[in-house]
């Protein structure tokens, strides 16, 4: 299972607000995408560094970047914007647990954005920080995705309502994506369920406990980013600043209760994937007493014919007296024998076939 602490070594003895990426990616630069736009206008730019960002405008600003990994260009963006040194810390710790901070003149928030990968078919766990401020929001991603692109689309072609508000409302549709998100995710979830649920019923294999096992690990991933979210919306929803409209509130109840539908839901799966090793075992060990009871009806069959067997091998000399198995020299004693062995064998498989035993 992956660590829960991701890189922690990095931060010991370091100053608190000290720059220190604690992920894993590295390598690449960081992509900036600045969207500027108003109930009128749009335009997207991507820039070539932080330095070409201006932090006041007029009208609002949507700064994204993907990628993180570069500590020196977020704290450059952190000054333009006076970002503390502890948010901007926050967001260089990619193993953050969700949270929202009201600062001030800015509003922090940190969640995590999950996905499957298509080929190898691992849950991803990504972490994306907001900053909002009074007339622009700061996305920061560990990795470029496509996560965004509906908002994008909106933006440009002026869909919905996201020009007509201000950047409170981009927040809440950038957190909207986040939530939707985990619902295909638990769909997927709860698709995995039923088809181990059918392999456990058909034919319970070592493959299938190791299915099990990595689904567990798959909930837990998916609780550490769920619950955390309902206090995150509940508190943004309860936050008392102007830089959250009263017009943006109804959107965040309603991403309120769908974050509790997600918890109920993840909840759920959480107790039928527990079930499922039940199931397994309940298998396995049925699957175990049904070989046991052929072998044990294979054994009954043959111990009275091994008793036949063993009484006629004793030996007896039959010349020193008549008693002594007198039998033994029957013209068709031999076949005698075999015939009674066979008798025996009948008797005993039309009583397991009343009894219901095969």
């Amino acid at each position: 299972m992956k660590k829960i602490l991701k890189n922690s070594r990095k931060k010991v003895g370091q100053l608190p607000g000290s720059l220190i990426y604690m992920g894993d990616r590295t390598g690449d630069g960081i992509k900036i995408t600045t969207a500027v736009y108003d109930k009128v206008n749009f335009s997207e730019k991507i820039l070539e560094g932080p330095e070409q960002i201006k932090p006041i405008l007029e009208t609002n600003q949507w700064i994204n970047l993907d990628g993180i990994h570069i500590p020196e260009t977020v704290g450059l963006i952190g000054e333009k914007f006076h970002i503390h040194p502890l948010t901007l810390e926050d967001i260089l710790n990619t193993s953050h647990r969700p949270k929202a901070e009201d600062n001030g003149s800015y509003i922090f928030v940190v969640m995590k954005i999950l996905s499957f990968d298509e080929e190898t078919d691992l849950l991803k766990s990504e972490q994306v920080s907001l900053v909002i401020g009074k007339n622009y929001v700061i996305s920061f991603q560990e990795n470029e995705t496509d996560d965004f692109r509906a908002v994008r689309e909106n933006l440009k072609k002026n869909k919905g309502r996201v020009r007509e508000l201000g950047p409170d409302y981009l927040a809440y549709r950038l957190l909207d994506v986040v939530v939707d998100n985990y619902f295909s995710v638990l769909e997927k979830i709860g698709d995995k369920i039923e088809a181990i649920e059918d392999e456990l019923v058909e034919n319970p294999t070592k493959q299938t406990l190791q299915k099990i096992y990595k689904l567990k690990g798959e909930m837990i991933v998916i609780r550490r980013a769920v619950w955390p979210l309902r206090e995150v919306i509940g508190g943004l929803e309860k936050l008392e600043s102007e830089l959250i409209a009263k017009s943006t509130q109804p959107y965040l109840r309603d991403l309120y209760d769908h974050v509790v539908q997600l918890i109920d839901t993840n909840e759920n799966y959480r107790e039928m994937t527990a079930g499922l090793m039940d199931i397994y075992l309940s298998s396995v060990s049925n699957k175990l007493n049904e070989i046991m009871k052929v072998l044990t009806i294979i054994s009954t069959f043959f111990i009275p014919l091994n008793f036949i067997a063993g009484l006629y091998g004793m030996n007896f000399n039959t010349g020193v007296s008549r008693y002594n198995m007198p039998e033994l020299n029957y013209y068709l004693g031999y076949p005698l024998v075999l015939l009674v062995m066979l008798i025996v064998s009948l008797g005993l498989f039309i009583y397991f076939k009343k009894k219901k035993w095969f």
